[in-house]
């Protein structure tokens, strides 16, 4: 089994994101499980949300303490919240920043930073960066599959929204895709 943890913030979209990774991978042919970790509940209050994947049924049903992976939709998380508490090594880390990452981070963990907020902006218009996210993680780690994702989103919105979503999580993907 390999479990994700996803560190945000109130409003910006983790519950989402988990919610449609967790789709994504089971069409991409794995059982997956998604949920929420809730404390004071507001917008801005930092908030996890975790996504299981395995090639068998899952029973297991408590939070994620010692994650292969981590989405951190905002950088400033990292000093108020120990993000990296539990990684296993050779886990991977995908930060939402523009700037080196000065925290200490386990050893044998790969980190990944993408500016998702700008790719956000200029393609959604907001700075919602889940969806840029998720396209990062699925190049990144390859348990979802970028149309099994597609899939998902399309199924989570409609239109101009979707499309707009479809196109960032694209361009993530393919950053990703293209540094790996």
């Amino acid at each position: 089994m390999r479990e994700l943890r996803i560190h945000g913030r109130g409003g910006q979209g983790s519950v989402t994101a988990a919610e449609l990774i967790a789709v994504a991978a089971f069409e991409s042919g794995v059982y997956s499980q998604a949920f929420p970790a809730f404390g004071v509940e507001r917008r801005g209050a930092p908030v996890q949300a975790f996504v299981r994947f395995s090639d068998h049924m899952i029973r297991l049903r408590s939070q994620i303490y010692e994650p292969d992976y981590i989405l951190v939709q905002d950088s400033t998380l990292i000093r108020d919240v120990d993000v990296f508490n539990g990684m296993k090594e050779g886990g991977i880390a995908i930060i939402n920043t523009e700037r080196e990452i000065d925290s200490e981070v386990p050893a044998g963990v790969k980190v990944i930073t993408l500016d998702a907020t700008s790719i956000a902006l200029e393609v959604l218009g907001l700075p919602i960066t889940n969806t840029t996210l998720m396209g990062a993680f699925a190049a990144a780690t390859g348990e979802i599959e970028l149309q099994a994702l597609e899939h998902a989103l399309s199924g989570r919105f409609s239109g101009e929204l979707a499309d707009k979503n479809i196109k960032a999580a694209r361009r993530a993907f393919d950053l990703v895709r293209g540094g790996a």
